[in-house]
C-alpha cells in the first residue's frame, strides 16, 4: 500500500471516529436471537453510503476484537527482512524456494521467524501471491506464488494447554489476548514484502488461505488487513464461516456440530473473554460472524464448505454466508463474495467440482481476468431468512 493510500486511510478512520465515535464508555449488550443488524451503528443510526460502511466497519472491528478475537497489536517498533534462497524437498523432488526472514522488534524484545515463498517456474513478476497458514490444501495456480506460513510457530494451537505458547507471546508476553496472533503474523509479512522489491511480490494482489483451523485463522487475516485482495477459508465451519447463533440451533435440533460451548474448551482460537458467551449465551454478542465476514467487503471472500462433515455445522456456514452476501449486495458488489459447499470429500481435500470457482476467484482478483465470479451453491443445506434475518439490505450510496 502507497504512502498516499495509508494517509487517505489514515484520514477516513478520524472522519469516522468524528463523525460516529467508537464504542460508546456505557455501551451495554442487548440480548439478540436473530443475526444482528449489520448496517445500525452502536446508536441506532442507520448506514446510508459506502463510506458510512466503512465507519461501520471500523466498529465492527473494535467489537469483534473486544469480545471474540483480543487485543490486536500494531507494527511493532522495528520491522527488517531479508531473502535467501533454498530448497524444499517433495519425495523425490528437490524445488528451489526462498525465505523471508523477518525479524520484529517490540519494547526491546526481538523475535524472528520466516515464510517460505514458491515462486512460479515461469513468467516474470512481481508475481500475485497466496500467503497459505500451514501450507495450502487448494489448487494455487502456477502463475501465483505461494508463501507458507507456519502459524504454529506463531501461537501454538494444539490444545487449551496452548495458550501463550509461541513467538507472539514471546514478544508481547504471555498473557497477551489473542486470536488475532496469526492475524498480526500475516501483517508482519505484508509489510516486509512491501519495503523489499527484489522479492518480486505484488503486494496489491495478495490473498491469504487456510483449512479447518487454519481457515478460522485466514478469514480473520482477511477481516482485519485491508491490503489482502482475496480470501479463502476453506471448511472453517464453527468459528469460522458459520454463526455462533445458527451453530446453537442446529445443534438444539438435534445435529452434533461445533458449538462455541465446545470450541472454547478444545483450543485457544479465541480470547478468553468469548468464555462468557460460550455456554449458550452467544445471543448477548453484538455481532455474528455474517459480520466478520463482513469486514473483507467490498474486498473479495470465496468461503468453501464440505457438507459430508457435520460436526463443521454446514447449515449455519450456508445460513451465515447468506446474510454475509448481503453487505456485498448492499455495496452493488454481489459478484466479489461467494461461497461453495459441497460433500462426499475428505476434510480438507479439496474436489474437482469446487474448482471451476476457486479458478475463477483467483482469476478476477489475483489475476486481473474479467471473469464472471457469479457463485453461491450448496449441494443439499437451507436457510430460513424470515427467522433469522429482521432487517433490510440497503442500497449504499458511493
Amino acid at each position: 500500500m502507497s504512502v498516499s493510500q495509508n494517509l487517505v486511510r489514515k484520514d477516513r478512520k478520524l472522519q469516522c471516529s468524528q463523525n460516529f465515535g467508537g464504542i460508546p464508555k456505557d455501551f451495554k449488550l442487548v440480548k439478540d436471537t436473530k443475526l444482528p443488524d449489520p448496517f445500525l451503528f452502536t446508536d441506532g443510526t442507520q448506514v446510508q453510503s459506502s463510506d458510512d460502511w466503512e465507519c461501520r466497519q471500523q466498529q465492527i472491528k473494535e467489537l469483534i476484537l473486544r469480545y471474540e478475537l483480543g487485543y490486536l497489536p500494531p507494527k511493532p517498533d522495528s520491522l527488517t527482512a531479508n531473502l535467501t534462497a533454498t530448497t524444499i524437498k517433495y519425495g523425490n523432488l528437490t524445488i528451489p524456494t526462498h525465505n523471508l526472514n523477518i525479524n520484529a522488534t517490540n519494547g526491546g524484545t526481538t523475535i524472528s521467524f520466516s515464510a517460505s515463498i514458491q515462486y512460479p517456474a515461469s513468467g516474470q513478476g512481481p508475481y500475485p501471491a497466496v500467503i497459505a497458514y500451514g501450507g495450502p490444501s487448494i489448487h494455487v495456480p502456477p502463475s501465483v506464488a505461494t508463501i507458507f506460513l507456519d502459524n504454529d510457530l506463531i501461537a501454538q494451537q494444539n490444545s487449551n494447554a496452548s495458550r501463550g505458547i509461541g513467538l507472539f507471546y514471546d514478544l508481547y508476553g504471555v498473557n497477551a489476548t489473542a486470536s488475532a496472533m496469526t492475524a498480526w503474523a500475516v501483517s508482519r509479512i505484508i509489510d516486509a514484502l512491501e519495503t523489499m522489491p527484489e522479492a518480486n511480490i505484488n503486494t496489491t494482489r495478495l490473498a491469504v488461505t487456510g483449512c479447518s483451523r487454519n481457515g478460522k485463522g485466514a478469514l480473520v487475516a482477511g477481516a482485519l488487513d485491508e491490503r489482502i485482495t482475496l480470501t479463502i477459508p476453506q471448511e472453517s465451519g464453527s468459528g469460522g464461516d458459520a454463526c455462533w447463533r445458527l451453530s446453537d440451533a442446529e445443534q438444539a435440533a438435534g445435529y452434533v456440530v461445533q458449538t462455541s460451548t465446545e470450541i472454547v474448551r478444545e483450543n485457544v482460537w479465541f480470547s478468553l473473554t468469548v468464555d462468557e458467551f460460550a455456554p449458550h449465551n452467544t445471543s448477548w454478542l453484538p455481532f455474528d460472524h455474517h459480520m466478520l465476514a463482513g469486514l473483507i467487503a467490498p474486498r473479495a471472500l470465496l468461503a468453501i464448505e464440505n457438507t459430508a462433515y457435520v460436526w463443521l455445522s454446514p447449515q449455519s456456514s450456508y445460513g451465515c454466508m447468506t446474510a454475509a452476501h448481503k453487505i456485498w449486495e448492499a455495496l452493488g458488489v454481489p459478484q466479489n463474495m461467494g461461497f461453495t459447499q459441497d460433500g462426499n470429500h475428505s476434510h480438507c481435500a479439496f474436489p474437482a467440482e469446487q474448482q471451476p470457482e476457486l479458478t475463477a476467484f483467483f482469476e478476477r482478483f489475483l489475476l486481473d481476468e474479467m471473469v464472471d465470479t457469479t457463485v453461491f451453491k450448496t449441494t443439499n443445506e437451507t436457510f430460513n431468512e424470515t427467522e433469522w434475518i429482521d432487517w433490510e439490505v440497503p442500497k449504499l450510496s458511493s
